[in-house]
């Protein structure tokens, strides 16, 4: 039998001996309702609810939903505006291509000259010019219907001195200078056109449209940006008391800026995703509608109304550059706008 007093003596030894080991302090835990003592009063079995953090960006909140609402819209604009930037491109491409395959040689009547042997004589020398597939002489109603609409229709050519045309169509890089040095040599009042002009204006046309969409695009990134400025300062001034207490208990500047950061990124992430899957829907009907080729006179005056539009790859890679790049600028006027709060405070 032991008694009393040599039982507690052994349990001190125990103490004594687990105290000897190094000093660990335990990882803080969440308490579970189980857990939580029993009010009060209160029957057996009821337990306290559990605690809810209060975090320092609200999830959830009035203007939270109206930046989602209005970050959808600038995205879908800025899709559009990307997208329209591209087919204009594509476009202005297109027709830089088709005019620069063709040019045009134009005969002006001259005194003592028979005209339909200079323009056989323009004909050959354009043909038998490397590079040159085709020279056609353009008849003279063909060359009437080019000026109706300058001059009208009832007009008589024969009094006035219209040039003849040949249309001549490349097939490869040709030697334009020789062509046109042959040309006044030997066929007097003979010229070239190889549309320099119009070729210069597509450009400056498709430059244009370039520079005004970028534009909108940046107008668009600064109206989010000013957004979220306001919407920060916002959360800041409802949580106040929380950002004051990290903030002078030593928390560093860095955690609150990157709890903000990431919830602004989400927030940017879910709104212009869905301003850009609306645009590129849009894009997909654009692209099924311009591509009807029905006979019946609606589905003739819709593809007319079109133009048969066609939106390429590179609007949808944009699209979907642009929306990555809205969060990616909302997430970081986010932090910026946070830690330079928080240096006013401090």
């Amino acid at each position: 039998m032991i008694s009393r007093e040599g039982r507690q003596g052994r349990f001190k030894r125990l103490r004594i001996g687990r105290r000897r080991g190094p000093m660990t302090t335990p990882a803080p835990r969440e308490i579970g309702s189980a857990e939580l003592p029993a009010r009060e009063g209160a029957t057996p079995g009821a337990f306290e609810e559990p605690r809810v953090v209060n975090p320092i960006v609200p999830p959830r909140s009035v203007a939270g939903r109206a930046l989602l609402v209005l970050v959808a819209i600038m995205s879908f604009l800025a899709c559009l505006s990307v997208a329209s930037v591209s087919v204009v491109s594509d476009r202005a491409r297109g027709w830089q291509r088709q005019i620069a395959a063709e040019l045009t040689i134009q005969v002006s009547p001259v005194a003592m000259q028979d005209m339909q042997s200079a323009l056989q004589r323009a004909r050959n020398i354009a043909e038998a010019t490397p590079g040159v597939r085709s020279a056609e002489i353009l008849q003279p109603e063909q060359s009437s219907a080019l000026l109706e609409p300058w001059l009208g229709r009832g007009f008589d050519p024969n009094e006035l001195p219209i040039p003849r045309i040949i249309s001549v169509r490349l097939d490869g890089d040709a030697d334009l200078a020789t062509l046109a040095r042959l040309l006044r040599e030997e066929v007097p009042g003979a010229s070239l056109d190889d549309h320099g002009m119009w070729l210069k204006r597509l450009a400056r046309m498709s430059q244009a449209v370039t520079f005004a969409g970028l534009g909108v695009v940046a107008l668009v990134m600064a109206a989010t940006a000013l957004s979220v400025v306001f919407a920060t300062r916002g959360a800041m001034a409802g949580n106040k008391e929380v950002i004051e207490v990290l903030h002078f208990v030593g928390a560093e500047d860095a955690y609150v800026a990157g709890e903000f950061q990431r919830h602004f990124l989400l927030l940017g992430l879910k709104g212009a995703g869905l301003g850009g899957i609306a645009a590129i829907a849009l894009f997909a009907l654009l692209s099924l509608i311009g591509g009807v080729q029905g006979p019946t006179p609606e589905e003739a005056q819709l593809r007319s109304l079109l133009g048969g539009l066609t939106v390429g790859p590179p609007a949808y890679i944009g699209s979907i550059v642009t929306v990555v790049a809205i969060a990616v600028t909302i997430a970081a006027t986010a932090r910026l706008t946070v830690r330079r709060t928080l240096a006013e405070i401090g």
